[in-house]
């Protein structure tokens, strides 16, 4: 149900099968490759920017990232006074980027009508030593989408680990003085311009970084900027993206204290992978926490990390 067919004839689809949830007139597609969220539309109207059925994922659209999210300077890090080397998958700043999951192909464990469960092991391999069991459930119910994800740690030593999803906010051609922002965030990280890689962390307040009261994002304003110290509601915090007739608000609860933000250029052409978006992504931890340690979680052997996401028209 909801896959696409492997039959002679018919070019497969660059994200591997093609799984469908819906509810009501909310409709989503969850893919085989990166078990990442392809698209997400209330009413016909997308909420996500997402991607054609027979494109390849562009910018990181909706993936997973795990084991870590970001960047991994130079793709090392140290455990137990063992360097490790991680393959360097961003070559123009010589970073690790965006874990081992995103290009992997996902096992569908179950569909129902609102809800895709999918699954992956994750194996040693070079620079990374553990096993982890992975687990995605999508669902779709009146309160919009929510995503629960969690990660086991099947070895016998403590694991490293980090979470981010990367789904962007449709803005349907508005212009940048059209889209508000409101991020409900203290602090900021401060970057290397060339690298992208952490610097230091710094106060939100008299910068052009504040957005804790919602203002339009701005022109030529490109964020690509994460944020912590989020004032939550209850055990979520929210951040949300306006623009005319509609606003879009994205959730992290418990265990995802960051999001990142990037504006990208929100005044291009509405057209398939390259419609325009901001990328809202809940993250348990910055970029480089392998080195850092900010906020890295460690799971024990047999222990499980759990967290949850989500978003909705509001």
């Amino acid at each position: 149900m909801g896959e696409t067919p492997n039959v002679p004839g018919i070019v497969p689809s660059p994200t591997g099968a093609q799984w469908l949830l819906s509810h009501g007139d909310q409709r989503a597609v969850v893919v085989e490759v990166g078990g990442g969220l392809r698209t997400y539309a209330v009413g016909g109207q997308d909420v996500v920017a997402g991607f054609g059925a027979h494109q390849q994922v562009l910018h990181g659209r909706g993936q997973t990232l795990m084991p870590w999210p970001n960047r991994v300077r130079d793709g090392r890090y140290t455990v137990d006074g063992v360097e490790q080397q991680l393959p360097i998958t961003e070559v123009a700043r010589h970073n690790a980027s965006h874990g081992l999951v995103r290009w992997a192909l996902w096992e569908l464990l179950a569909q129902e009508p609102g809800r895709v469960e999918v699954r992956y092991r994750l194996h040693p391999q070079p620079g990374w030593l553990w096993h982890l069991d992975l687990r995605q459930v999508y669902r779709l119910d009146d309160a919009g989408l929510r995503v629960s994800v969690s990660a086991q740690n099947l070895s016998p030593t403590a694991a490293p680990f980090g979470f981010a999803a990367h789904p962007y906010v449709a803005t349907h051609g508005a212009s940048a003085a059209e889209v508000t922002l409101q991020i409900p965030a203290d602090t900021y990280v401060t970057v290397d311009p060339q690298r992208l890689l952490p610097t230091g962390e710094a106060s939100v307040v008299g910068t052009a970084y504040d957005f804790r009261a919602a203002r339009a994002l701005g022109q030529p304003r490109l964020l690509d900027t994460a944020y912590t110290d989020l004032a939550r509601q209850g055990q979520r915090w929210q951040v949300r993206v306006g623009m005319p007739g509609r606003t879009v608000e994205v959730w992290g609860g418990p265990g995802l204290d960051w999001v990142q933000v990037f504006s990208e250029k929100v005044s291009l052409p509405v057209a398939g992978a390259n419609s325009p978006g901001i990328a809202v992504e809940p993250m348990s931890c910055p970029a480089d926490a392998f080195n850092s340690g900010r906020d890295l979680v460690w799971i024990e052997p047999g222990g499980t990390w759990r967290a949850q996401w989500g978003m909705a028209l509001v």
